[in-house]
C-alpha cells in the first residue's frame, strides 16, 4: 500500500451524478477497515452509506457536512497503517481487477473468515539483568469529566435544519417518541414570537433545493409542463368495505382497507391497461406495461416519496397488505432503495390519512395516472329512497389526456368504486 490513497465519491448508479454529505461516520485520525461505512450521503433518490475500499487511517475528510459533491470528487484520503490493512486493501484491489461489479455498497471482502485482522500490542520484553531500577512516582490520572448526553436526533435532515437555522440542539426538548427531537421542534425554536406592538420585519430564511427536494421539484415541474392532465371525482358508499374490515379487525393478519383498494386498483388497470403506461414522446407512442408496479405516496421527514410494490398483479389481497406495510414502513425510515422509488407504473395516494377529502394531484412523471382516496366519514345518503347515514369516501382520479379520454377514465373509476361498494362480490370475481 502506498503512503496515502484518495477515495472519491463513487458512481452511485441510477444515472446520479452528485450527492450531498449528510453525516460523517468517521473522524480524521480514525483507523478504518475495508468496506467500513465512512459517510452518509443523500442522493436525489435515496439516503445511503458509502463504504471505503481502503483500510488505514483517515488522513483528510475533503468536504464538510451539507456540501454537495460530484461523482469523482475526493471524499477522504486514507493513509497506510499496519501491514494487515495493506493486505486487506490489496484483497479489495484484486477483487476490483477481477470485475466484481460492486458499484456502491459492498466493495469487497477480506479473505478467510471475513473479519478484520486484530492489531495486538507486542508483549513487554523484560530488560536484561542489571541493577534494580527505582520506579518513578506515578502521576494520578486527571479527574474524569461528567459524561455529556448528546441530544436525541434520529434524522440527519433535522440535524441539518438545526445547523442551517442556528439552533443549538442541546437546548431543545424533543417531543418525539422517547424524547427524539423532530423537525417541528427545530422549526418551533426558529419561529419568532408575535410581539404585542408593531415591530420591524424579522427577515427571511432560505433553504436550498438540494438532493431529494431538487429532484422532486424537477419531476413535478416536468409533469406540469408535459402532461395535459384532467381530473374526475366520484363519491363512494364504502359502508360494506368498512364493515368487512371491522369484522376482521381482531385478526392482525387480516388485510387493511388500503390493501382492498389496492386490489381493486389492480383490477381496474387490467381492464384499462392504457392507464398502466408511459408516453414515449420521441417516438410518439403510448407504451403499455405488462407488470403493475403500484406506487404508494408516503409522507416522510424528507418529503413525499412514492415507493412501489412491484408485480402487484400477482399478489393476493393479503400479500398486497404485507407488501404495502413493508414498503411504507421502510420509506418512513428513509430505507427505500432507488429502484423502489423509481419503479412505479401507477400511483395510489391515500389523502384520507391527512383528514382531507380529495386533491387535484400532479401526476408522478413518467406515469400517466394517479388515484386518490379521501377520508371515510359518516354522511347522509339515500338508500332505496330512504335517507340514512353511510360511510362515504371520495375517489379523485387524475390522468394524462393523451393516453385516454374521459370515458376510459370514468370506466376505470367505476371498476374501483363498484368493488368498494360490494367488496365481497368483487374479491370473489378477481
Amino acid at each position: 500500500m502506498t503512503a496515502a490513497r484518495a477515495f472519491v465519491l463513487p458512481d452511485l448508479g441510477e444515472g446520479l451524478t452528485e450527492a450531498e454529505i449528510v453525516r460523517w461516520l468517521v473522524a480524521e485520525g480514525d483507523v478504518i477497515e475495508v468496506d467500513q461505512p465512512v459517510v452518509e450521503v443523500e442522493t436525489a433518490k435515496a439516503m445511503v452509506e458509502v463504504p471505503s475500499p481502503y483500510a488505514g487511517r483517515v488522513a483528510t475528510r475533503h468536504a464538510a457536512e451539507g456540501t454537495t459533491l460530484d461523482v469523482g470528487a475526493p471524499l477522504i484520503t486514507v493513509a497506510a497503517v499496519e501491514s494487515a490493512a495493506g493486505s486487506a486493501t490489496e484483497a479489495y484491489r484484486e477483487e476490483e481487477r477481477a470485475g466484481s461489479g460492486n458499484v456502491l455498497i459492498g466493495y469487497g471482502t477480506t479473505p478467510g473468515s471475513g473479519g478484520a485482522a486484530r492489531h495486538r500490542r507486542p508483549r513487554d520484553r523484560r530488560p536484561a539483568a542489571g541493577p534494580p531500577q527505582i520506579p518513578a512516582p506515578r502521576t494520578p490520572p486527571p479527574p474524569v469529566a461528567p459524561a455529556v448526553v448528546a441530544p436525541r436526533v434520529v434524522s440527519p435532515l433535522v440535524r441539518r435544519l438545526a445547523r442551517d437555522s442556528g439552533v443549538d440542539l442541546s437546548t431543545l426538548r424533543g417531543t418525539g417518541p422517547g424524547g427524539v427531537i423532530t423537525r417541528r421542534d427545530v422549526e418551533s425554536a426558529t419561529t419568532p414570537v408575535t410581539p404585542t406592538a408593531p415591530a420591524a420585519p424579522t427577515g427571511e430564511r432560505r433553504i436550498p433545493l438540494t438532493g431529494f427536494r431538487k429532484t422532486v421539484s424537477a419531476v413535478l415541474t416536468r409533469s406540469r409542463a408535459e402532461i395535459p392532465e384532467a381530473t374526475v371525482w366520484v363519491d363512494v358508499d364504502a359502508t360494506a368495505l368498512w364493515e368487512l374490515r371491522e369484522r376482521t379487525r381482531h385478526d392482525p393478519s387480516a388485510p387493511g382497507l388500503l390493501a382492498y383498494v389496492a386490489r381493486f386498483v389492480v383490477a381496474g388497470l387490467r381492464a384499462y391497461p392504457m392507464l398502466n403506461a408511459r408516453v414515449d414522446t420521441e417516438r410518439q407512442e403510448i407504451v403499455e406495461l405488462d407488470q403493475i408496479n403500484l406506487g404508494l405516496a408516503v409522507q416522510t421527514d424528507r418529503g413525499l416519496v412514492v415507493p412501489a410494490v412491484t408485480g402487484a398483479q400477482n399478489l393476493t389481497t393479503t400479500a398486497l397488505d404485507a407488501a404495502i406495510r413493508d414498503v411504507t414502513a421502510r420509506a418512513r425510515r428513509n430505507e427505500s432503495t432507488p429502484a423502489e422509488l423509481t419503479a412505479g407504473t401507477f400511483t395510489l395516494n391515500n389523502y384520507g390519512a391527512f383528514r382531507v377529502d380529495g386533491s387535484a394531484a400532479i401526476i408522478n412523471h413518467p406515469q400517466v395516472a394517479m388515484l386518490g382516496l379521501g377520508r371515510i366519514m359518516d354522511r347522509p345518503w339515500a338508500v332505496g329512497g330512504a335517507l340514512t347515514v353511510r360511510k362515504i369516501t371520495q375517489l379523485s382520479f387524475v390522468f394524462d389526456h393523451r393516453v385516454c379520454d374521459g370515458g376510459a377514465a370514468a370506466g376505470f373509476m367505476r371498476v374501483v368504486a363498484d368493488a368498494m361498494e360490494d367488496p365481497a362480490a368483487a374479491v370473489a370475481n378477481l
